[in-house]
């Protein structure tokens, strides 16, 4: 018997999706044996099919419905039945819509929000990357008898999940930093390391230059004042040593490295410079300290002192909680908004090309898994339901076209129907406020302050209607096309 994990009560349900039943199977139950969590790389596999399976159901069903549930522009469907009443060469392209997580204009949308951000509140203030650290205690705690973290992503995926709330709960109402305006996050896996949540967060009260230093910090903490948080930096936040130290380094290209290791030393905080400012690094004679660390190279481990060189950008409070690769951005330029706001939002790295004739429809869905790596990680979090972005305040899409060239919906049932009452959109619904409503006109109100003011929309897929409201909600408006 199913139940409501909500209320508790039971509920009769023949069918399962099969997210839900293999969500159901990677859980540990008190007095039952669950093998599948013991296989290892086994149950890595295991995952990552069951998962392909579930995506490729889905993409199946919008191959499948591509000519039950059509999109055109207004304009072209009613030429076409003018014409010769024939709309079977409308929409011969197989789409892959936004509303398929991940999916190019999935990732496109969220990328115009993150800029509709920019337009009304300015640039973020901080750029934070939150890396998952597999030594948690959480995680240790509850692994198996053997098991390595490595073993058991449902498990790290699971409390990297209430890390990221956590953080963003600090952040955003414990106002660490001041009062947030508005933030988003969006996490990602690479095919080699571990998963992150980049996250952009503006404030209120802007950080001023001046008080750069009391946020983010690029030096080694004072070993007898502070030795957990020394050994937190040390473990955490320092840059693998690279160049003619340790020519062997991950992020060594051509003989140089490819991340700007090591940094300049300096006295102060220097904002001029756009992107990420250079932060203040003091020299051992200025009062920095120094570490010593263990790298290795080739067959061998050698130990290495460090300074301040080496220290990636973070914030001493969030370190301190979370015990994890968490590097703090401080915002500088404009001009590194856009690079910021893509990057966030920019999702697996895949690539993909082909020959064909020229006139040869696209086939989305196609490109879409040709292209497409799944990784464990990434099953089990999809598998668990976890959201890959959230932001605050909502982004509502406004509707920007010419005269009857708004998208119109339609199947073969209610073609006719849509040609002779074309459904209103954001935009003509706003026309017919403006004609209906004397407030409006007087107090010359644009298309993008209605939704911030006095009214908000009611729209579906085929019809939009512009209310009144008494009282205004936290929202964002955009248009793009």
């Amino acid at each position: 018997m199913q139940t409501d994990p909500t209320t508790g009560m039971p509920v009769d349900r023949k069918k399962v999706s099969a997210m839900d039943f293999y969500a159901y199977r990677i859980m540990m139950r008190t007095g039952a044996v669950n093998h599948i969590l013991r296989c290892r790389q086994l149950f890595h596999q295991f995952i990552v099919d069951m998962y392909t399976k579930i995506e490729s159901e889905r993409l199946w069903f919008i191959r499948l419905n591509q000519n039950k549930l059509r999109v055109d522009e207004y304009i072209h469907l009613r030429d076409a039945i003018a014409n010769d009443g024939n709309t079977d060469n409308l929409d011969q392209l197989v789409i892959l819509p936004s509303t398929f997580t991940r999916s190019p204009r999935h990732m496109h949308e969220y990328t115009q929000d993150a800029m509709t951000y920019v337009k009304n509140y300015g640039r973020p203030d901080l750029f934070v990357t939150f890396t998952r650290n597999a030594t948690w205690e959480e995680i240790q705690e509850e692994l198996l008898d053997g098991q390595n973290p490595s073993d058991r992503h449902d498990l790290l995926a699971r409390v990297f999940r209430q890390k990221v709330i956590k953080s963003m709960n600090i952040i955003t109402k414990s106002h660490v930093f001041g009062p947030a305006r508005c933030w988003m996050y969006s996490v990602e896996w690479q095919k080699r390391g571990l998963p992150h949540a980049h996250i952009l967060i503006w404030l209120k009260d802007k950080i001023k230059p001046d008080e750069i230093d009391s946020v983010i910090s690029v030096e080694l903490p004072d070993r007898q004042q502070d030795p957990r948080l020394f050994q937190i930096i040390v473990k955490n936040m320092i840059h693998e040593p690279c160049g003619s130290i340790n020519p062997g380094s991950s992020c060594m290209k051509d003989g140089k490295g490819t991340k700007r290791y090591p940094r300049q030393l300096l006295r102060d905080t220097q904002t001029g410079e756009d992107g990420y400012p250079p932060y203040r690094r003091r020299s051992s004679e200025d009062g920095g300290f120094k570490a010593k660390i263990k790298v290795k190279s080739g067959n061998s481990i050698q130990e290495i002192e460090i300074n301040n060189k080496w220290v990636v950008p973070y914030c001493p409070l969030l370190s301190r909680i979370f015990q994890a690769h968490i590097n703090d951005e401080y915002c500088n330029s404009v001009k590194s908004i856009k690079y910021i706001c893509k990057y966030i939002n920019k999702g697996s790295d895949q690539a993909m090309f082909g020959f064909g004739k020229d006139g040869t429809s696209i086939d989305e869905v196609e490109q879409y898994q040709l292209g497409r790596y799944i990784s464990s990680n990434e099953a089990v979090w999809r598998i668990l339901r976890f959201s890959i972005h959230e932001r605050h305040p909502t982004v509502v899409h406004l509707a920007v076209h010419l005269e009857n060239g708004q998208r119109v919906y339609f199947t073969e049932d209610n073609l006719h129907e849509r040609i002779n009452e074309p459904p209103k959109k954001t935009l003509t619904a706003f026309f017919l406020l403006c004609q209906n409503t004397a407030v409006l006109r007087c107090s010359k109100i644009l298309y993008l302050e209605c939704i911030r003011k006095s009214f908000q929309t009611s729209c579906s897929r085929n019809d939009c209607t512009w209310l009144s409201k008494h009282q205004s909600n936290k929202r964002a408006a955009s248009f793009y096309l």
